[in-house]
This record gives C-alpha cells, structure tokens and sequence, in this order.
C-alpha cells in the first residue's frame, strides 16, 4: 500500500481541508483518494464512492466537494460529527466476487491508516457488504450488514428517500397525488423514492445515464 499526502490548494474546491490521501494498491489494484474536510465536531464521516472518472482531478474535485457538504450537514444535523468522504477510482458496478472483497480489504486498510479521523459509510456503487468486509479490518466503516452491527443502520438509502420525499411534499404544499416529478438518478436513493412517489400517486418521469437503472423504476411499478 502506497499513500500519498495530497495538498491541492490550487483547485477551487480546496477548502482547507485537514487531511488528504492518495491510497494505491498494486495487488488489489486499489486506486483511492480519502479527503477529511473538518474534524472540530468529531471524526469525519462520509460515504466511500465507486466509480469511474474522467480523470484523476475529477475524481479529487468529486472527494473535495463531497467532503465538504459532509461537514455542513452532520453541523446541521446536530451531529457530533465531521465531514469526510472518500472515492475509489473504478467500475464498481462491473468489479465483483474475490477482485471486489480484495479491493475492499486494501480500502478498508486505507481507512484504517487515518487512525479514526475518517469514517466510512455506503455511497454510490458501494453496500453493505463491502462495508462489512471494510470492517474486518478497520473499526472505522458503518452502515454494516445486520450479522455486524449492534444497533440500526444498513443501508442508509431508504431513509435519505423519505428525506428527499418530505421535501417535495413540503415543496408541493403536501399534495403528491397527480404531481408531475422528474427523478434524474435511478440508483439507490433515487429507485427508492420512486418507490415512495409513486405510492403517493404521482406521475414519475426518471432518467438515468445507465439504461437498466432506469429500465428497473418501470419494471418495478413505478411509471417509466
């Protein structure tokens, strides 16, 4: 494992960030990029993305921003909390069985290399059980399968779809039924409120850049 300290304040999204690293494995073929926005609330939490990038700036201004808006919103939230968020670059929709656990592990060993300043959750292209396999090497990952935890938690997905859900209600003056609604993203939190909406009778029209996701909302029963 090679980490790298990364000091960047020539990006616009440089925000005096606390922390920043560049985790590569040569066996996993893990290429990662962990960034600590602010720890004056507690450790930074925030979600471990899998995804492609265009290239290695996009994926740090990604790490930077997401980062950021963590340390807002566990504020808001009252939370005793920081902001964090970390990106592996790579297909995670496409990368699975021993590559993904092998991948996962070396993550999780990044993870751990941060001594509790960083702590990681699901985000895109990630679940439970890689956070799971995170785990067995570092203390420092939520969001477990129900076999790991010891309280609620899971997949955070469902309840960030109710949040987005109350908002639109309160947006459109508690009335849903008929309401025309454009969801962009059909992943996780989007296939999920979809769900939601389309329980409460509004008429849905969802997109997303990969065909089967969005393929899945109609199939589902919620409206194409």
């Amino acid at each position: 494992m090679i980490i790298t300290q990364l000091s960047r304040p020539d990006l616009p999204d440089w925000d005096h960030h606390e922390n920043v690293i560049h985790a590569r494995d040569h066996d996993s073929g893990l290429d990662a990029i962990i960034a600590v926005h602010n720890t004056r609330l507690g450790p930074g939490l925030g979600g471990c993305r899998f995804r492609p990038y265009e290239d290695f700036d996009a994926a740090l201004t990604d790490v930077l921003r997401l980062s950021r808006g963590m340390t807002y919103k566990n504020a808001m939230a009252n939370l005793a909390l920081g902001g964090g968020k970390s990106v592996i670059i790579g297909d995670g929709r496409a990368m699975s069985g021993e590559a993904r656990k092998k991948l996962m592990l070396a993550m999780g060993q990044a993870v751990k290399s941060l001594n509790g300043q960083y702590v990681a959750a699901e985000d895109m292209h990630t679940n439970e059980s890689d956070m799971g396999i995170m785990h067995s090497v570092t203390p420092y990952v939520c969001g477990l399968p129900a076999a790991q935890r010891k309280s609620v938690g899971g997949n955070p997905s469902p309840l960030t779809a109710r949040g987005v859900l109350r908002s639109i209600e309160v947006a459109a003056g508690g009335q849903l039924g008929g309401l025309k609604v454009a969801v962009q993203g059909a992943g996780s939190v989007g296939y999920a409120l979809c769900d939601l909406l389309h329980q409460a009778g509004a008429k849905l029209w969802v997109s997303d850049v990969h065909d089967d996701a969005a393929a899945r909302c109609h199939d589902g029963g919620t409206g194409g």
